[in-house]
C-alpha cells in the first residue's frame, strides 16, 4: 500500500509548495517515480495539514494499484473487438453512414491517442482535458466522447471491463456560431441563374428541407403528382442505399404545385423516367446510380452563387437550415415544424433553427420569392 512522502519545495517567484511523492511500477515492471503539487505553504502551514489534503490522492493511488493487474485489455483491442462484433456483421442495426462515422472517429482520433492504454488507465479527467485541446468543433468532440463511451459500454457488455469512466466527461456540443442560412431573395436569385438540373435540386431541397441522403435517394415512384406528396423511403450515403436517418424522416412530404411543375419539367428532359429510376440518375453510370451531390455542389451551385455575390459557404444542409428558418419566420408552430421537417425532435436538425436578420426578410414572401412552403399545412397543430 502506498503512503508516499510530503516534502516542501521552493519556488523562485511564488510561495513554496508541498509536493506529494510516490513510486509505482509500470506495465513493464520498471519503477517510475512521480510527484504532484498539493498546495502552497500559505494554504497548508505544516506537513500534517498537507498530508491530510493528500489523503484522497493516496486512496486513489492505492485503489488504482489494486486494480492494475486486473485488466489486460487495451483500447486498441477493444476497438478491434467492437468492429468485429458490431460493425462488420451483416445484420448490424446501424446504418452505413453511422458505421463509417464510427470507424472514422476511431481511426483518426481515438486510436492515435489511446490505443496503447489499458482500459483501467483511461481516466475521465485525462480524456476531458484531451478533448478540450483538440482543434475541432465542439460537436465533433462530443461525438468522439460518445464513441469512446460506446466502446466502454461494449467492453462492459462482453464482461471485459466493469465500468465506463467516459460517462463522467463534460463536453458540450453547442455551436460557436449560428449556421449559414439563405434569405428567400438569395434562393430566388440562385434558382434563376442555375441550369435546369441544379435548379430543380435546389428548389426541391429548399422547399422540403430534405437531407442530402434522402434528396438523392428519391425515385420517380416516390412522387405522387395527383395527391401532391413525396414519399421518403430510402437514403443513399457514399453510394450505398439504406434506410432513412430516423423513423420520422420517412413521413410523406407535401409538394406545392410549383414544385410539382418543376419536377415534371425535369422529367421531360431526363433519359431515365421509369418508376424505378432515380429522379436524379447519373448518365455517366447509365442510370444505375444517382448523381454525386458533393460534385454538383462544388462544380455548379457554389460557382453560380459566387457569381451573383452570395458570399456564403453553401452546403446541401444549408437549404435544410434555410427551410426551418423560413417556416419559423411565417409563424409555423414548433409541432408543425417538427412534422414538416420529419425530425424526431427539433434538435435532430443539428440546431438549424435560426431567427436572425436574414429570416426577417423572408416573412410573408415565401411563395413570391421563389421558395415553396406548404402554407396550407402551417395552420395545423
Amino acid at each position: 500500500m502506498q503512503q508516499g512522502s510530503i516534502i516542501q519545495s521552493t519556488r523562485k517567484h511564488s510561495p513554496d509548495v508541498w509536493l506529494f511523492r510516490w513510486s509505482e511500477k509500470n506495465r513493464n515492471g520498471r519503477r517510475v517515480y512521480r510527484k504532484r503539487v498539493i498546495g502552497t505553504v500559505e494554504q497548508y502551514p505544516d506537513g500534517e495539514t498537507a498530508r491530510s489534503a493528500a489523503a484522497a490522492l493516496v486512496a486513489q493511488l492505492n485503489e488504482d494499484s489494486g486494480q492494475n493487474r486486473k485488466c489486460k485489455i487495451t483500447v486498441e483491442q477493444i476497438c478491434e473487438h467492437f468492429e468485429q462484433k458490431e460493425l462488420r456483421s451483416g445484420d448490424s442495426f446501424r446504418s452505413f453512414a453511422t458505421v463509417k462515422t464510427y470507424r472514422g472517429y476511431i481511426r483518426k482520433w481515438i486510436k492515435p491517442r489511446w490505443s496503447s492504454f489499458y482500459l483501467d488507465e483511461v481516466k475521465a479527467i485525462d480524456v476531458e482535458a484531451w478533448l478540450r485541446r483538440l482543434p475541432i468543433a465542439r460537436s465533433s468532440r462530443a461525438k468522439i466522447r460518445n464513441v469512446l463511451s460506446i466502446l466502454f459500454n461494449h467492453a462492459c457488455r462482453y464482461e471485459l471491463f466493469d465500468r465506463n469512466p467516459i460517462r463522467f466527461i463534460r463536453q458540450g456540443a453547442k455551436r460557436r456560431s449560428a449556421p449559414v442560412v439563405l434569405t428567400a431573395l438569395e434562393i430566388r436569385a440562385l434558382v434563376d441563374h442555375l441550369a435546369l438540373r441544379e435548379r430543380t435540386l435546389v428548389l426541391l431541397a429548399a422547399s422540403t428541407g430534405l437531407r442530402q441522403s434522402a434528396l438523392f435517394g428519391l425515385k420517380w415512384r416516390d412522387v405522387d403528382f395527383e395527391q401532391g406528396e413525396l414519399s421518403v423511403t430510402r437514403s443513399i450515403v457514399f453510394g450505398v442505399v439504406g434506410r432513412c436517418k430516423t423513423e420520422s424522416s420517412q413521413k410523406p412530404v407535401p409538394l406545392h404545385a410549383q414544385l410539382r411543375e418543376a419536377l415534371l419539367t425535369w422529367r421531360k428532359t431526363c433519359k431515365f423516367t421509369g418508376q424505378d429510376d432515380w429522379i436524379f440518375a447519373s448518365r455517366l453510370h447509365k442510370g444505375r446510380r444517382p448523381y454525386w451531390g458533393a460534385s454538383i455542389l462544388r462544380k455548379y451551385v457554389r460557382p453560380v452563387a459566387e457569381s451573383i455575390n452570395i458570399n456564403k459557404r453553401i452546403g446541401w444542409h444549408t437549404f435544410r437550415h434555410t427551410y426551418s428558418t423560413l417556416l419559423r419566420s411565417v409563424g409555423a408552430e414548433f409541432k408543425v415544424m417538427q412534422e414538416l421537417m420529419r425530425a424526431f425532435h427539433l434538435e435532430d436538425n443539428d440546431g438549424c433553427l435560426y431567427t436572425g436578420s436574414g429570416a426577417s426578410q423572408t416573412c410573408g414572401a415565401s411563395s413570391g420569392s421563389g421558395i415553396v412552403l406548404p402554407s396550407d399545412q402551417l395552420g395545423r397543430g
